[in-house]
């Protein structure tokens, strides 16, 4: 097994070098080949899907879980349209971010460029394949990626249908690859050497094993305990529109909303009309004691459910004095992942969005949102919570890096130094090419 993963983060790390250097036309038209790939190949891929959900129900697989692996003629469509648009989107690979005069004839340049290998570790979803290698594809890195076993079926299957449209189109064999154990992953990890970065997608265990297991970077998220603050500013309409859709358009999801906080003058008029909503949806409402005398008969919110992603049909709820309390719930219990506030108040919104510690902050709008196609990245390789670059859902731009191309003609340091050293320029030009 370790030669076999060695052999294949070797394989990878040669088609990283050979993607580096391949025109953007030729990886969009790799990346159309695959769109076409998938969708004339759907029945296929539905069909293995089936055999993963059928084996899940089999051994009573949590239901969430099953949502996240199903695939259907609406999600393969999904898929296709992912891939289209990022190869319509600008090449990340290659462009000046900066140029300096250091001297004359003597020009740096900042230029972006791929990370090299990624070793991409998802659950359930095998919607993230096509998602993860467009978006490394079109910036130029290889990858390697690990589904979970429940979806071992519809993950190969995928692999294969991808891999060889690409190679087909002038892709480098090995830039997509597939490894299916855990035993697998654990000798990935060790490969710091070969693997440049990983990326973890799923449930917080998951993530922290990674992270402390390897030495390689790792970009992800431990958890979404998402909120939304309804402000005593709040439209009723839309504060309870916002909430149903971050709670129930699909709760299994690290954006959806899990805790709603409610400010203390509007939650008599708020409450009832948001929890009647809810529970007509079958969702467990949790609620602090002052909701409790709002709305009899619902459980109490333990000091639990502040910290608890729930991914299910489950919300907890808290009223709140003010602002800066909603303010200070977010950024002891949340995850730094998404939170919003509903309001008319300008004012509020503004500090709430800069005080709140998350990669994504909302306004009137759906925590939902925050998703790599819908914020016009084409597909997401996950998102991060780290205070470092990159954060919120990543796409292409979380997927270079960049280096520094000296230019010169015959210049040499000992003429900057001792007693007749020639000064530096260093003009920054601001025509970048």
């Amino acid at each position: 097994m370790k030669n076999n993963i060695l052999k294949i983060a070797e394989s990878a790390k040669q088609a990283a070098l050979k993607l580096t250097s391949i025109p953007t036309n030729t990886k969009n038209k790799a990346l159309l080949a695959i769109a076409s790939a998938i969708k004339k190949n759907s029945k296929h891929i539905l069909n293995e899907n089936k055999k993963d959900l059928d084996a899940a129900r089999k051994s009573n697989l949590n239901e969430v879980l099953i949502k996240r692996l199903m695939l259907d003629e609406y999600k393969i469509n999904e898929i296709v349209e992912e891939v289209k648009s990022v190869a319509k989107l600008e090449d990340p690979v290659g462009k000046v971010l900066s140029q300096v005069e250091l001297d004359k004839g003597l020009m740096l340049y900042q230029i972006t460029c791929p990370i090299g290998v990624i070793g991409a570790i998802f659950e359930s979803r095998p919607d993230a394949v096509p998602q993860i290698s467009s978006l490394c594809l079109k910036s130029g890195n290889a990858v390697i990626l690990k589904g979970g076993s429940e979806a071992k079926n519809s993950n190969k299957i995928l692999v294969d249908t991808i891999s060889k449209a690409a190679e087909s189109n002038e892709i480098p064999k090995g830039a997509v690859q597939l490894i299916e154990t855990r035993e697998e992953v654990a000798e990935m990890l060790k490969l710091d050497s070969y693997i440049n970065l990983v990326i973890p997608r799923g449930s917080n265990s998951l993530v922290r094993y990674v992270q402390e297991h390897t030495k390689i970077p790792v970009l992800g998220h431990s958890e979404g305990i998402c909120h939304v603050y309804v402000d005593k500013n709040a439209n009723l309409k839309k504060a309870i529109d916002i909430c149903f859709d971050a709670k129930c358009q699909y709760p299994a999801v690290c954006n959806a909303m899990e805790t709603i906080l409610v400010h203390k003058d509007i939650a008599e008029k708020f409450l009832p009309l948001m929890i009647e909503k809810f529970k007509k949806a079958k969702v467990e409402i949790r609620g602090d004691e002052k909701t409790r005398k709002i709305i009899q008969g619902i459980k109490k919110a333990t000091e639990k459910d502040w910290d608890t992603e729930y991914n299910d049909l489950i919300l907890s709820i808290k009223i709140v004095s003010d602002l800066n309390e909603a303010i200070e719930h977010i950024n002891k219990y949340g995850s730094k992942h998404t939170d919003a506030i509903v309001t008319e108040n300008k004012k509020n919104a503004e500090a709430f969005m800069d005080l709140v510690d998350s990669a994504s902050v909302m306004w009137n709008a759906s925590t939902r949102f925050a998703d790599g196609f819908r914020y016009g990245k084409g597909a997401e390789v996950g998102i991060s919570t780290a205070k470092i670059p990159s954060r919120g859902p990543v796409g292409l731009e979380g997927l270079v890096i960049y280096k520094y191309k000296l230019v010169g003609k015959g210049h040499v340091v000992r003429d900057y130094v001792g007693k007749n050293a020639k000064k530096f320029k260093h003009k920054v030009i601001k025509k970048l090419f």
